[in-house]
């Protein structure tokens, strides 16, 4: 029996991404001089002390996501994995190269509507209305929400008061009861505690039964290997690898340093035997 046919979510073709960055320049040996002369050659020189430089922060990544695929993406930090996601979910232009999406993708996906000053309440239905439910059906959902993130009675209170994880897991709640077409979470399971992110890996896996596709970005090598089924690897703006999730997972950790133990405390030197008694 022939397999059905796979359906393409997310094809990025040939992706550069370059920021443009402002530099100070470094003043040669030459200039050194008494305090006078060098004030009044900066006020001389004025804008030449600042330059605009190029960063490459993604270069020639193309790749191919299906529906129902969990992909995950590793790399070292700065090698551009989160940078790939944002340029994916719509919110970075590539410098160069194509993005086409099958669907709406939601990365994480509501950090840019959620406001501090505002109670959870509140924001769980700006929230899930930026991700395009109706207010009946965050209302319907609101309970749900709730329960997954596990903040309980803060939901009423002001989400400045909120921890990083308090926030971080509303988010992923809000995102997750969206059911987005493609859903990229970056890093947010590193949060919370076990329940939480077994909880996580269940709603994980209930999306990409109902077809969806999942990237997530961690440095938790484990919650790849628990969430996902096919791994890029990135380093320095490029993809090094893009296969199974074990034998990239494995290639990847073969260049990290290895850990040494802690070394351990030296031994106390015996004391005086005991006196006579």
């Amino acid at each position: 029996m022939a397999e059905p046919e796979r359906r393409p979510a997310l094809i990025v073709s040939h992706v550069d991404i370059t920021y443009r960055v402002k530099a100070s320049k470094k003043m040669s040996l030459a200039e050194d001089g008494d305090d006078d002369s060098i004030v009044a050659g900066l006020f001389r020189r004025g804008r030449e002390l600042s330059s605009q430089q190029s960063v490459v922060a993604v270069q020639d990544v193309s790749f191919v996501a299906y529906h129902g695929e969990s992909i995950g993406i590793i790399g070292r930090n700065g090698s551009g994995k989160s940078t790939l996601l944002r340029a994916a979910a719509g919110l970075i232009p590539p410098t160069a190269g194509e993005i086409y999406c099958d669907g709406d993708p939601s990365l994480l996906g509501v950090n840019a509507v959620l406001m501090s000053r505002l109670t959870g309440e509140r924001n769980v239905y700006i929230g899930g209305q930026a991700m395009g439910l109706t207010r009946a059906q965050v209302r319907d959902r609101f309970g749900e929400i709730v329960e997954f993130s596990g903040i309980g009675q803060s939901i009423y209170r002001p989400m400045k008061t909120y921890s990083s994880g308090q926030a971080a897991r509303l988010r992923f709640a809000i995102s997750a009861a969206a059911a987005p077409d493609i859903l990229m979470i970056d890093e947010a399971l590193a949060t919370g505690d076990a329940d939480f992110k077994e909880r996580s890996a269940a709603k994980v896996a209930e999306i990409r039964e109902q077809a969806s596709t999942v990237f997530l970005v961690s440095h938790s090598n484990a919650t790849i290997r628990q969430l996902c089924t096919r791994v890029l690897w990135m380093d320095r703006g490029r993809l090094v690898a893009d296969g199974p999730t074990d034998e990239v997972v494995a290639a990847y950790e073969r260049t990290l340093p290895k850990k040494t133990p802690p070394a351990k405390p030296p031994r106390k030197p015996a004391g005086p035997p005991p006196g006579p008694a």
